[in-house]
């Protein structure tokens, strides 16, 4: 483990997630999709809507005041998001690239194509279509940096408005972004991640939204926090928890087809288990400056039984600042891990 990360105590950022993420199925386009933030296309009127956004933290807080909700489809080159946030007072004042865009009102996308909860992407959009893009090696709670260098080469985006940008003294109804995310920009070092029928990604979706008041004819941001509306809650202040997204499944169904049903995959399940296991070993760390070697250590059993019965196999390795564990499961082939890093990788063997 890593310095930064070693430092950390056992805090929020760490804690076992008992939520259910929520999940979408996207269907295939065969439209020639224009990118305008007006949603014109049949497509888009054929695939559902997901549910309201909520607060990060989920039912711990009251639902937003204010709806948001999003559409997805995709293609042979792109995945497309269609984004609509209800808004009384429409304004940005940010419009250079890679600005730090959530500090005006934005839209923000999350996503990590392999599940690993490393070398993920964010891309951050506001009213005035300003865009900020990043790479992540891995999150910041463990020792994760921000390459704001990284570029979503070939994003198409637009905002359209439905009122007026900056405009005080008369109510907006709502803002629409559109996108399109080519699939050849989500690479870092040549290695493209392209869907197929059935492939499961992890991804987010945020809102953030500040409290404003009205002066000389300006909108001026209160002296508070922001919110952060989600798409599927985290259940703490903190989206880079890439564990913690929701599911996007990929169909080759085209768009207006009938429903295909969600489904889990098998491992998904299994890699609980090894969170909360990568949670009792952070804990472990802190009361003990080093890592355990083993489950007895963790006071952990080695067998689990889900609620489905299926049955788990726990394995641990440890020494004083890395470790290794493993995890095997009656309905699926092969050894899932996890390190002290937080990465989660699938042995098929």
């Amino acid at each position: 483990m890593s310095a930064d990360v070693s430092a950390q105590t056992f805090s929020e950022a760490f804690k076992p997630f008992t939520g259910t993420p929520r999940h979408y199925v996207c269907y295939h386009t065969p439209d020639s999709v224009t990118i305008d933030g007006k949603l014109s296309e049949k497509s888009w009127e054929q695939v559902p809507w997901t549910a309201d956004f909520v607060d990060i933290e989920g039912d711990a807080k009251p639902k937003p005041p204010l709806r948001t909700r999003v559409k997805m489809m995709w293609d042979e080159h792109y995945l497309y998001i269609a984004a609509v946030m209800q808004e009384p007072h429409i304004w940005a004042t940010l419009k250079d690239h890679d600005a730090i865009i959530f500090q005006d009102n934005d839209f923000e996308v999350f996503i990590d194509p392999d599940g690993d909860t490393h070398q993920y992407f964010e891309l951050e959009i506001n009213a005035y279509n300003t865009v900020m893009d990043l790479f992540m090696s891995k999150p910041y709670r463990l020792g994760g940096n921000a390459l704001l260098n990284w570029d979503t080469k070939g994003l198409k985006t637009a905002v359209h408005i439905n009122g007026t940008l900056n405009q005080p003294n008369d109510k907006d109804k709502e803002w629409t972004v559109e996108m399109a995310i080519p699939f050849n920009a989500l690479r870092f070092f040549n290695d493209v991640r392209r869907p197929s029928d059935g492939s499961t990604w992890r991804i987010n979706f945020s809102r953030v939204e500040w409290d404003t008041d009205i002066k000389d004819n300006q909108y001026v941001k209160l002296k508070k926090p922001e919110h952060n509306w989600v798409w599927s809650p985290q259940d703490i202040i903190n989206m880079h928890a890439p564990e913690r997204w929701g599911y996007l499944q990929f169909s080759t169904q085209p768009t207006g087809s009938a429903a295909v049903p969600f489904q889990l995959p098998a491992t998904e399940p299994a890699k609980q288990y090894l969170w909360q296991l990568f949670h009792e070993q952070v804990r472990y760390f802190e009361g003990h400056g080093k890592f355990a070697a083993n489950l007895r250590e963790l006071k952990m059993p080695s067998q689990q039984t889900a609620a489905d019965g299926a049955t788990y196999t726990l394995q641990l390795e440890g020494i004083s600042n890395q470790f290794t564990a493993g995890i095997k499961g009656s309905n699926f082939n092969g050894t899932i891990y996890i390190n002290q890093e937080g990465r989660i990788t699938i042995d098929r063997k």
